[in-house]
Parts: structure tokens; C-alpha cells; sequence
């Protein structure tokens, strides 16, 4: 763009949307709300074994939840961006052989070479798109879950349970959201 300012085509605003950090409405809603109920899960720990009394700790257990709940999607968020770029590029046969095949004779003809290859971008991006979005979920929440028990029963089990809880919770999601910053 030398001389002057040129508009994006739609097709180009599609195609950088999907290669950035930004993630869609839907997303995010899945994202925050898988988040929430990971993040909750630590208040039955506390409550069945800990024995820390549910309404007296109310307050506590809510912000904790909602500051986890955060914590834990923006890993999420990093480890779909990081994952999304690898599965497409290992998916990237599999996908054009797939979506060769959808097209029957007579629409490939019919459809221009860049016609199909926008075709089979827009497919690998969606494939890619939910394997990544699936595996962070899965791979965010077992590693979160694991850090929980670590911390709540070998590193601090002899601190209060109030001072145990905010510590397990902060200090979980604290180094997931740390490690999901990593680009490998």
C-alpha cells in the first residue's frame, strides 16, 4: 500500500480474522462458560473436605470463582490461538482431499481454482477452528484441576482452609494462564 490507503475486501477481513487472537461471540460464551464451572469445582473441594462452611465463605468462593473463571479462559484463549495454526497445517491434506471430493464433477468444473481454494481454507479453518477449540478446553481444564489438588493437598495442606482455598485457586490459575502465554 504505497500510495495510499486501501480498503480490505470481505474475503481478506474473513481471512485475518481468522489468524487473529480475537475469538467470536460464541467462542468466548463457551469459552467463559466452560471457565465457570471448572472454576466452581474447587468449592466442593472446600466444602466437602476442607469443611470450609459454604454461606460463611460465600463471598469469598464468588470472587475467587469469577477471578479463576477469567484466568481460565484467557488460557483458553492463548492455547486455541497457539493449537489452531498447527492443526491447520497438519489437517491441510486431508481437508482439500475432503472437500475435492464433496464437489462433484460438474461444480468443479464450473468453480475457479481460487473458488476451491477459498473453499478448502474456509473448511480447514473451520476444522481447525473446533479441534483447537476442543483440545484447550480439555487440555486448560485437566491441567487446572490437576494444579487444585496439587496445591489444596501437598503443598498447602497445613494452612487454613480459607488461606489454603484463595491460595490453590490464585496460584492455579495464576500459572495456567502463565503457561498457556507460551508460542510451543
Amino acid at each position: 500500500m504505497a500510495g495510499g490507503s486501501k480498503k480490505l475486501t470481505k474475503e481478506e477481513e474473513l481471512l485475518l480474522q481468522d489468524f487473529s487472537r480475537n475469538v467470536s461471540t460464541k467462542s468466548s460464551a463457551l469459552f467463559y462458560g466452560n471457565a465457570f464451572i471448572v472454576s466452581a469445582i474447587p468449592i466442593w473441594v472446600f466444602w466437602r473436605i476442607h469443611q470450609m462452611d459454604l454461606f460463611q465463605s460465600g463471598i469469598l468462593f464468588g470472587i475467587m470463582t469469577l477471578v479463576s473463571t477469567w484466568l481460565v479462559a484467557f488460557a483458553y484463549k492463548n492455547v486455541k490461538f497457539v493449537l489452531k495454526h498447527k492443526i491447520a497445517l497438519k489437517r491441510e491434506d486431508a481437508v482439500s482431499k475432503e472437500v475435492m471430493k464433496k464437489l462433484s464433477d460438474a461444480d468443479s468444473k464450473k468453480m475457479s481454482r481460487k473458488e476451491k481454494d477459498e473453499r478448502i481454507l474456509w473448511q480447514k479453518n473451520e476444522v481447525a477452528d473446533y479441534e483447537a477449540t476442543t483440545f484447550a478446553i480439555f487440555y486448560n481444564n485437566a491441567l487446572y484441576l490437576f494444579l487444585i489438588i496439587l496445591a489444596s493437598f501437598y503443598f498447602l495442606k497445613s494452612f487454613n482452609p480459607t488461606v489454603n482455598y484463595v491460595l490453590s485457586v490464585a496460584l492455579a490459575g495464576g500459572l495456567l494462564a502463565l503457561v498457556s502465554t507460551g508460542t510451543k
